[in-house]
């Protein structure tokens, strides 16, 4: 369910965007050369946002677009997106981001709160280069089905070449959410209170977290890329407030892990 909401999440959204973007030169939208790179992600982080207790994921990597030199950086952490206006210091367009569903499989410590569905943020980005060595980029994204609550992620990477094909980047990052998307995920109601044993608690708005984040890249070949990188997190406000994460849980959240990816390049007529 997770790889397939992914691709479909990001399908959607190429789609949607390429539509707009080429649709109006007199060619099919998909006219031209494109790339298609696939590959996977695994980490070790935590069972659930807010949780003590470390276990093995994986995440799968998905992305499409044309070829050409494309942005100078990308992260892990950027969500599927697409560029809307695109230059050599800016770049604005469209995002979306799979949400995974969360219940007491996921730990024992979520056990008599209420299931959380999986569902789709969707909305849009901002990313600039101040310098030829520094990015900064803006996501901004509206829940649905999962949560109805607005989530704002911003991140700030430096990056440089060891070698032409070693890259080390890494910077602070930062979360904000709208009370919705807390009560959803830290959120707990007196229903939900005497069923887990946790202390009843209604958030608001804020900063969820700050933390930094690294990454190793490495251009094995024209077609592989691999990875290796750390995200350290600490949750704040309503979040590190929450009754689950303080008797429960962790403010401290990290993860750990490693990528490798292919690109397949191709022409659509």
């Amino acid at each position: 369910m997770f790889v397939k909401a992914r691709l479909f999440a990001s399908f959607g959204l190429f789609v949607a965007s390429a539509s707009a973007a080429f649709a109006g030169d007199g060619q099919h939208f998909w006219s031209g050369n494109w790339y298609l790179s696939v590959g996977a992600a695994g980490f070790s982080a935590p069972k659930f946002e807010g949780g003590k207790h470390n276990r093995l994921q994986w995440q799968p990597l998905v992305s499409v677009g044309r070829q050409g030199p494309g942005p100078r950086f990308s992260s892990r952490n950027d969500n599927p997106s697409f560029a809307l206006i695109e230059s050599d210091a800016f770049r604005v367009g469209i995002v979306g981001k799979f949400v995974r569903s969360r219940d007491s499989s996921d730990g024992k410590e979520l056990k008599g709160l209420k299931k959380v569905k999986w569902g789709v943020e969707a909305g849009g980005f901002v990313e600039a280069y101040p310098t030829d060595w520094l990015r900064a980029r803006v996501e901004v994204r509206q829940g649905i089905r999962a949560h109805s609550g607005l989530v704002a992620d911003a991140a700030v990477d430096a990056f440089t070449d060891i070698t032409p094909e070693l890259r080390l980047s890494g910077g602070p990052r930062m979360t904000l959410a709208t009370n919705d998307y807390f009560n959803t995920y830290y959120g707990v109601n007196a229903r939900e209170a005497a069923a887990s044993g946790l202390s009843q608690y209604n958030p608001g708005g804020g900063i969820k977290s700050v933390g930094v984040g690294g990454a190793l890249t490495w251009k094995a070949t024209e077609n592989w890329t691999t990875s290796t990188f750390v995200e350290y997190t600490r949750l704040t406000g309503p979040a590190a407030d929450s009754s689950l994460v303080r008797e429960r849980g962790d403010r401290n959240q990290l993860l750990i892990g490693m990528s490798a990816s292919y690109k397949f390049n191709f022409t659509a007529n």
